[in-house]
């Protein structure tokens, strides 16, 4: 099947919403998925830091709007198994899903782990045959975690070349500041892409350091590399947020972006100039940007996604000018390994097939040596409990538009201990999942909080600031265009319960702010705001210790109030479950 017929077969496959030879493995046989093909391509990403199995909930609100209503990602509950055809109650419905989580939790155990997914790469890339396999890692690998943070993300540099990672992008990385970046990556043994990273126009004048100074590019943004016997090329894209996500101060030389036109001016250049047979996207755009780059971007095959932590087990085929895309993401925290098997022919792709891969830790013998890998680094830390055994009474977890109680728990914390009216907590969609009666340990709070901007602050706000700042944190999430999202989800609200329509313009999705006491939010009135990882800098404790400090004085975890959004103008929306 030659390159136009391959896109045709494609078109023909989403048309009909069948996709042929793209399955997820049934649950008695998640890893005996065969082999196909000349090139096999396993992707990674957002895994977090988290070197050990974990539990993570995934989200019962994923509300997509205009076009994104009711398309992957933004399925949720039974709604994402029916669309891909995933028996309810399996293995497989609690890893894509929410449903029954902490019962299931209890009959699955834990997900992931570095030394479950070393066993499960190396039987992989067993099956594939030498020189026909490639591991690449989509970024956010070396944040997340306690031990990650002291070590400025160093361990997981280590672990990367434990896992064998040949290619790599990032994220979270760059919140590291450069020289940390730079040392980091003078120590991996793969190589990190980043096409959409470029100096500011002082930096190229002061000569700072750049992969090619002539056109100010950071860091390579390609690479390609002989597998299966053809050209496989290999394109970085770099998150395009990071100096408006993170403080600017970590990256001051450096703009980002999506970058289309040279994106396109590369892909054209690797097809044409270099030959390359397929062309792979390593992206942390997203996977709503993803979407869109693939309808405007011609020449990429595939992309590879992550950010936005969405697990969608069947790619999605994207029509562009110039044939066909296949968009996937790949999930979060080390739950999932995909695996992309190709049939590379001469200058194009003639078949394929996907399977996004569940880890199950107790599916999986560990690998010895990265098992002593992960304790020696975690040994000097430690795992001790605060210093009190604290348990939480219920499940705790954060990933979902709007609320999660653990962001509850942070943002009561603040209230209390900065003795202030309302609390904001970001929106991160990193931070594991911890089942009602376990103990809550130091490393389980570094897994919500550990970033390297952790001050917390306390000011006052206007209610018509504070509006606006909920407006355009909304519109990130919200914004009908992809390109003005950035893929975190809606700053937590402790203190203060709100209304929001997610269909509507900026400046109109937020209403009805109520404080706990039942008082209206008023627009002229000052309130004492409490919150934490500001972009801009700040001088109060650590959110670690303030939390740290509100646990100390209990045994029991309880959320007394779960401050509410009330949604309007979703109602029958695929993202959106009604037993969430």
């Amino acid at each position: 099947m030659d390159r136009r017929n391959f896109i045709r077969w494609l078109g023909v496959a989403a048309a009909s919403g069948v996709m042929p030879r793209v399955a997820l493995a049934a649950d008695d046989d998640l890893y005996d998925i065969g082999r196909f093909g000349n090139v096999r391509v396993l992707h990674l990403t957002d895994t977090h830091a988290q070197l050990e199995p974990v539990y993570f909930r995934e989200p019962s609100v994923n509300i997509g709007v205009g076009t994104m209503r009711g398309q992957p990602p933004h399925l949720v509950g039974r709604t994402f198994l029916e669309r891909f055809g995933i028996a309810p109650g399996t293995r497989s419905a609690h890893a894509f899903t929410f449903l029954d989580f902490q019962e299931a939790a209890h009959r699955y155990g834990r997900m992931g782990g570095f030394a479950h997914l070393k066993t499960l790469i190396d039987r992989l890339r067993s099956d594939a045959g030498p020189g026909n396999s490639l591991l690449l890692d989509g970024g956010d690998m070396w944040q997340g975690t306690g031990q990650a943070n002291a070590t400025a993300g160093a361990n997981m540099v280590e672990a990367a070349n434990g896992l064998g990672i040949e290619l790599s992008t990032g994220h979270w990385e760059f919140t590291y500041g450069e020289q940390r970046l730079r040392q980091n990556l003078r120590e991996f043994k793969g190589e990190f892409l980043a096409q959409n990273v470029f100096l500011t126009d002082e930096a190229a004048f002061n000569n700072a350091a750049a992969f090619d100074p002539a056109s100010g590019r950071v860091f390579k943004p390609a690479s390609i590399k002989g597998v299966g016997g053809r050209r496989v090329a290999v394109v970085g894209q770099a998150f395009p947020y990071v100096p408006i996500a993170h403080p600017k101060r970590f990256t001051p030389d450096w703009t980002f972006g999506i970058r289309e036109q040279e994106l396109q001016k590369l892909v054209d250049d690797l097809r044409s100039a270099q030959h390359a047979d397929a062309v792979v996207l390593l992206s942390h755009n997203g996977m709503d940007v993803d979407l869109k780059l693939a309808g405007r971007v011609t020449g990429i095959d595939v992309i590879l996604g992550g950010h936005t932590h969405d697990a969608v087990p069947h790619p999605i085929v994207v029509a562009n000018a110039g044939g066909k895309t296949v968009v996937t993401n790949a999930g979060s925290n080390g739950k999932f390994l995909a695996v992309l098997d190709l049939d590379v022919g001469k200058s194009a792709i003639e078949d394929f097939r996907y399977h996004l891969v569940p880890v199950f830790a107790d599916l999986l013998k560990p690998d010895d040596k990265m098992l002593a890998l992960i304790a020696r680094h975690r040994e000097p830390l430690g795992d001790a409990p605060s210093k009190q055994t604290v348990i939480s009474e219920q499940l705790l977890y954060r990933r979902g538009n709007f609320t999660g109680p653990t962001d509850q728990m942070i943002c009561d914390a603040l209230r209390q201990e900065l003795d202030a009216q309302i609390a904001l907590s970001p929106g991160f969609r990193w931070g594991t999942t911890l089942l009602g009666g376990q103990p809550i340990t130091e490393s389980d709070l570094m897994a919500q909080m550990a970033i390297t901007y952790p001050e917390t602050y306390v000011q006052d706000m206007k209610g018509s600031d504070l509006k606006a700042v909920m407006e355009d944190v909304a519109d990130n999430l919200f914004n009908p265009d992809p390109y003005y999202q950035q893929g975190g989800d809606m700053v937590r609200v402790g203190g203060m319960d709100y209304a929001c329509a997610p269909n509507e313009v900026m400046g109109k999705r937020i209403s009805d702010m109520t404080l706990d006491d039942g008082r209206p939010v008023e627009v002229d009135k000052s309130y004492r705001v409490a919150g934490w990882a500001s972009v801009n800098q700040q001088s109060g404790k650590p959110v670690t210790a303030v939390v740290g400090k509100y646990l100390a004085d209990r045994v029991i975890v309880t959320l007394k109030r779960r401050n509410r959004v009330a949604l309007k103008g979703v109602a029958n929306n695929p993202g959106l479950a009604e037993d969430g």
